[in-house]
Order: C-alpha cells, then sequence, then structure tokens
C-alpha cells in the first residue's frame, strides 16, 4: 500500500533525527524572541492540521501560542506560619497547557472560532502550540459543506465550553475504558437514576425501592 506525504510528516516528527531537532532548536530561539501569540502563514505540522480539518484556503488562520510551563505559586503570606504550611507552592492549573494556548488564541482574534491545535515543540521556559482558527462569517467557510457546521450558532465560543479537542480530552470525554467508560454510557446510567429517583438530587439519604413492575414499565433491566 502507498502511503501517503502525511504519514512520512508524521514519522519525521515521531522518530526526530538530528537534522530535525536543530532545526527546532534554532526555530524555538526566534520563537521565544516574537511576541506570545502570532499569526503565521502556514501550520509547521501539515499532518496535524489537516487532521483537525484544515484546508489551504481562505477563511482559516493558523496562530502560533506561547505558554508558560510549570505550576502556579501564590503570594507570600506576610504573617508567620512553618515553611511547611506557608501554601506558596504546588498549584497547578485546572486545565491543560493546550486549552489555556486554545483560549488565549481565541482572545486575541475574538471574532474567529478555535477547530483545533497540536504540540509543535517546547524549550526550559515555554510550551509552543498552533492552533487552527476559522472565520465564520467568511463566505468560503460557509459554502464549504465539510465545514459549515461551525457557523450554527450552537457552535458560539465552543472553546471556552470545552468542545474542543483539548476541553473534551480534560473533561473525560475522549479516553475511555471499553463501553462503561464512554460519556453516553454515563449519560444513560444517570438518566435512569433520575428516573428510579436514585440519584443524589431527587432527596438526601432517601432511596426508591421500586417494584418490579416499575422496572418492566421503563423497559429497564434490574
Amino acid at each position: 500500500m502507498v502511503k501517503s506525504m502525511y504519514h512520512y510528516i508524521a514519522e519525521t516528527w515521531k522518530n526526530r533525527e538530528e537534522v530535525l531537532e536543530e532545526v527546532i532548536r534554532t526555530r524555538l530561539i526566534e520563537w521565544r524572541k516574537g511576541p506570545s501569540v502570532v499569526r503565521i502563514d502556514k501550520p509547521t505540522r501539515l499532518d496535524r492540521a489537516r487532521a483537525i480539518g484544515y484546508e489551504a484556503k481562505q477563511g482559516f488562520i493558523v496562530v502560533r501560542v506561547r505558554v508558560r510551563k510549570g505550576g502556579l505559586n501564590r503570594p507570600r503570606p506576610d504573617s508567620g506560619r512553618r515553611p511547611k504550611r506557608m501554601g506558596v507552592y504546588g498549584y497547578a492549573p485546572a486545565k491543560s497547557d493546550r486549552l489555556i494556548a486554545e483560549e488565549r488564541a481565541n482572545d486575541k482574534y475574538p471574532n474567529l472560532e478555535v477547530l483545533g491545535s497540536y504540540y509543535v515543540g517546547e524549550d526550559g521556559l515555554y510550551k509552543y502550540f498552533e492552533v487552527i482558527l476559522v472565520d465564520p462569517h467568511h463566505p468560503a467557510i460557509r459554502a464549504d459543506k465539510d465545514i459549515s457546521w461551525i457557523v450554527e450558532p450552537q457552535h458560539r465560543g465552543r472553546v471556552y465550553r470545552g468542545k474542543t479537542a483539548a476541553g473534551r480530552k480534560i473533561r473525560g470525554l475522549l479516553g475511555n475504558r471499553g463501553l462503561r467508560g464512554t460519556h453516553k454510557w454515563k449519560w444513560r446510567k444517570k438518566q435512569k437514576e433520575r428516573i428510579l429517583k436514585k440519584r443524589h438530587e431527587a432527596s438526601r439519604g432517601a432511596r426508591l425501592i421500586a417494584p418490579k413492575k416499575v422496572y418492566e414499565d421503563l423497559g429497564i433491566e434490574k
């Protein structure tokens, strides 16, 4: 079977040779001197951009975002405490660096919608991601049947609602351990518990022991 160009691009990034490492190192030096959010002409990793849905046409924007690595620090207390109880270090952000990069890109370009993102490199202080954005008002996007879904109003601000791949990942909706790990199975389980008044929002501590006929009427196996 003949392998495509994108396969060899992915293999090159997966098995980084000495030549590619030197190119990446040179790029990181240049990127660190530039702004934290910068628009670029074309994707650095074409295979990943195409997998997300990027097309080299009007309406698609590529932005490179720089995000600081590491955890978060809090202001040091003025009053006396043991160093152990200072509570200064060890605070990790609740969002992934990739999702933070997507939100910052959308903050820079609020009239666009985030389609997805991918990792392009890191140094000792920063991580770099490239974010694919789409202009939902552009005629070329509205006429494209493959991407015109993003024009619908329910997709407005999708990055802030955890609808991108990075957001779905931290919400636990991408990875699963078999059928019982999928979010559809979890939704059906919760819905069944609501019908039988077994969920905590029904009543605190109270459980309804339904007779067998109730289960049969609902079509639920006990």
